[in-house]
């Protein structure tokens, strides 16, 4: 075929002033070729791409057009601009629609000659006499070849085949085809000059505000794993919600974004599909074209990120047309102007025509190798542990998505930020040290929630109440473990920000969480299918003001571009938690301590110095209790008789003979009482009015529960160690087992013992109904993270709680066998 095929070429480019060559490829420098293709309006590989497939690939396309075209393919070839394959194809293709078109060369003249062009009048008729006196390729020789190749014609000696006029072979093999939503692509490999790199270079700057390569790789990885869809899906969920009204409301709200509300609300009342994915999967094809033609990313690392923007579009669409459909609702959400009517104009050649790149459908544009090889590039760039840090992070700090490693250089801004956010919000400090991150993780809180839904899908309904069993039945199957560990990981994110720990010491605590949550999980979309049940039941109990994590979460499900879903499980054998896990029985002595204080849902441990001044200075306070040998003694007391001890000895009498008491009470009121007497004045009136049934009561729950929040407060002071915490903590426990069977009756006797030993103040019953709410809440875990007594056997009791299914528990104790 070239011993015909490249003549005629070279033939019909006299037609545009070319000299008669025999190879028109080899007229030009790429230098000369440059400056003519800028002298026609084309001033990169882009431009020309779109040119010569407007030109040529349009079968109906008027022949001066189709002459163009082969005037564009000489000078694209010899700027290097279009591979040798794809030229070989474009030629074929060129000539067949040609000579199909005018059976003879004195035809294709006629059909030129509307142009009216002298010089081209004069080389046609050159043409024409070359014809007749039978020099070079004869119009009829070639027509009749391209008429009879068939499929069993091999290709000749310079690789022409005279089937290269399916798209397939128009456009280069690979991933690129897809790009042609932004701009075709005719060769690759390719090497690019120093110069049209750097224009390459201000066009990312311009165009995407990209400025290196590691800006481009950070670019790269939001395009394919948030991208605008993110923020646009979550406000269509959200708004789709909303009553008209409230949607008026919110669109008044955007300020300068109301132009993309008005799209969005367009969309809604359309019932548009609210999926717009493809605007960003088709530029994160089209960032890695021109992150390499930058020389930012080499042919390999390109072909892996387009490749797999190809690996997601196939997953979410099932045709070009489709993808092309969610790009258009994409852009017009992007601009803030509705592009839908516009959308049959604007992409009727990419989806119609037959020389076009997606000519071949979406589902054979990637082959199975480049797919798996283009999956395993995105693996391997999530493979660290800190990126399930920042991926679990990211959901609710949606911007760090942008960062790919937890010791990337970060700005003095973002490391101040972090820093007070430890100090003010966390409260911790520098002088902690790592250690002082282990107080946040709570697996006590876990194996709480985890024995809740066990019970609720038994119907157990003995710790909580039928509402709370309800909720969470649907728990049942899903551990609880990421309801902590997702705080836990956005805390480590800003510890590591702050600067004040080692990069070692965080990638030892990130570690430490990927295996943890990798045993707990058998990927990570059990984790999320969990973490969304959870939230889910977990934000009915939040203020108004706090925004559910559900969507977010809801969205990387369905996402696979989420980063989520390219996370590697640890493989560890062994593995050890960020925190202390306590045993089953120390956490149901610490939980003795109730309503007193905040739910406590990890061992204790020493604070830094300013907090344990603060602590120290609240107990003195509170208790006059001063240094830990005072502390020892109260515990001691509290003990061995504490308050109840009081009231047995000094007002228990009381209740045999009201004559007595009555007396009492008239003597201390008819004169001045001093603190002590109007202390016991107001007892003795409690008696006699049986305040919170203090007299049917055993309100040895009230030194147990001082006895606990002491001992915890003690351990925190650094007053004492874990033997001497351990030795109280058992004492409360002997206590709660010999004078109670059940946890509301040690509520009872709780209630009792501070109704009776509160002072009177104006606030009393205030501060007596909040703490009957609150102990309510602990008894029916109302809301769920209120306390532990929902989920715990109380000490001695037999076993009431079902078993849960998971084995994020709390261990049991230890047994020896004798």
């Amino acid at each position: 075929m070239s011993e015909l095929l490249v003549p005629w070429w070279a033939q019909q480019l006299t037609l545009c002033g070319w000299p008669l060559v025999s190879d028109p490829r080899l007229t030009l420098g790429a230098d000369q070729a440059h400056a003519r293709l800028q002298s026609l309006g084309i001033g990169g590989r882009d431009e020309f791409a779109w040119r010569l497939w407007e030109s040529g690939g349009d079968a109906q396309s008027p022949s001066f057009a189709r002459l163009a075209a082969l005037e564009l393919l000489a000078l694209g070839s010899a700027a290097n601009w279009i591979r040798p394959p794809c030229t070989d194809a474009w030629l074929v293709m060129l000539a067949r629609n040609i000579v199909e078109q005018a059976p003879t060369l004195k035809a294709w003249l006629q059909s030129l000659a509307s142009l009216n062009d002298p010089a081209l009048d004069a080389a046609g008729r050159e043409l024409l006499a070359r014809e007749r006196q039978q020099r070079g390729v004869s119009w009829l020789a070639l027509r009749h070849r391209l008429k009879s190749a068939g499929p069993s014609t091999p290709p000749d000696s310079a690789g022409f085949d005279a089937l290269q006029v399916r798209s397939a072979d128009l456009w280069p093999d690979g991933p690129w085809r897809a790009r042609a939503a932004i701009a075709p692509v005719l060769a690759w490999p390719i090497d690019i000059p120093p110069d049209e790199q750097r224009q390459y270079r201000t066009l990312l700057r311009e165009q995407d505000d990209v400025d290196g390569r590691e800006e481009l790789l950070s670019s790269l990885f939001w395009l394919a794993g948030q991208g605008h869809r993110y923020g646009w899906e979550l406000d269509a969920v959200r708004v789709a919600r909303q009553r008209p009204e409230a949607q008026l409301e919110w669109l008044s709200g955007l300020s300068d974004q109301h132009d993309y509300g008005q799209v969005l609300l367009g969309f809604l009342a359309d019932a548009e599909p609210l999926d717009w994915a493809a605007w960003d999967w088709f530029r994160l094809v089209d960032q890695a074209y021109l992150g390499h033609c930058a020389g930012w990313l080499t042919t390999e690392e390109a072909e892996r990120f387009a490749g797999h923007g190809i690996d997601l579009l196939q997953q979410r669409y099932p045709d070009w047309e489709a993808a092309a459909r969610a790009y258009q609702r994409g852009r017009s959400l992007f601009e803030g102007r509705d592009l839908r009517a516009v959308f049959d104009e604007e992409w009727r050649g990419l989806l119609s025509t037959a020389t076009s790149p997606w000519a071949v459908p979406l589902a054979d544009t990637l082959e199975e190798e480049a797919r798996e090889a283009a999956r395993e590039f995105v693996r391997q760039h999530r493979e660290d542990p800190g990126s399930w840090v920042l991926s679990i992070a990211s959901i609710r700090d949606p911007d760090l998505v942008h960062r790919r490693s937890l010791s990337e250089p970060l700005g003095p801004d973002r490391i101040q930020e972090a820093e007070r956010y430890l100090e003010d919000v966390l409260g911790l400090r520098r002088e902690e040290g790592t250690a002082g991150l282990a107080r946040f993780w709570m697996p006590a809180q876990a194996h709480h929630l985890n024995q809740l839904a066990a019970d609720s899908r038994h119907a157990a309904g003995r710790r909580s109440s039928p509402g709370a069993s309800r909720r969470l039945a649907v728990c049942a199957d899903h551990a609880a473990t990421i309801t902590m560990a997702e705080k836990y990981a956005f805390y480590l994110v800003m510890a590591s920000d702050s600067g004040r720990y080692s990069p070692v010491e965080i990638e030892t605590l990130a570690r430490s969480l990927c295996d943890v949550l990798s045993r707990f999980y058998r990927d990570a979309e059990r984790m999320l299918s969990a973490w969304q049940v959870w939230e889910t039941v977990l934000s009915e109990d939040e203020t108004p003001d706090e925004v559910s994590l559900a969507d977010d979460i809801a969205w990387h499900r369905r996402d696979p571009g989420s980063s989520f879903h390219w996370l590697t499980p640890s493989r560890s054998l062994t593995w050890l938690e960020p925190g202390v896990r306590p045993t089953l029985a120390r956490f149901t002595a610490i939980s003795l301590a109730g309503p007193l204080n905040e739910a406590l849902w990890q061992a204790p441990q020493p604070l830094a110095p300013q907090d344990r001044e603060a602590l120290g200075e609240w107990i003195e306070h509170q208790y006059s209790l001063q240094g830990a040998s005072g502390l020892v003694d109260f515990l001691d007391f509290l003990s061995e008789a504490g308050d109840r001890q009081d009231y047995q000895i000094n007002y228990a009498p009381y209740t045999l003979n009201r004559t007595r008491l009555e007396a009492e009470i008239a003597i201390l009121e008819s004169g001045e009482c001093a603190e002590e007497d109007r202390v016991h004045l107001m007892r003795l009136k409690h008696v006699r009015d049986n305040a919170c049934h203090c007299n049917d009561q055993d309100m040895t729950a009230w030194d147990i529960a001082q006895l606990v929040d002491l001992a915890v407060a003690g351990r925190q002071l650094d007053w004492l160690d874990e033997a001497r915490l351990s030795h109280y903590l058992d004492a409360a426990m002997r206590l709660a087992e010999r004078h109670y069977s059940s946890w509301r009756d040690y509520a009872e006797g709780l209630y009792s013992g501070f109704g009776f030993f509160m002072d009177d103040t104006p606030e009393r019953e205030a501060f007596l109904l909040r703490f009957r709410e609150a102990l309510s809440a602990w008894l029916e875990a109302e809301p769920l993270l209120a306390g532990a007594w929902a989920s715990l056997d109380f000490p001695g009791s037999p076993m009431t709680h079902w078993t849960s299914l998971h084995v994020d528990i709390l261990p049991g104790e230890p047994h020896r066998l004798h």
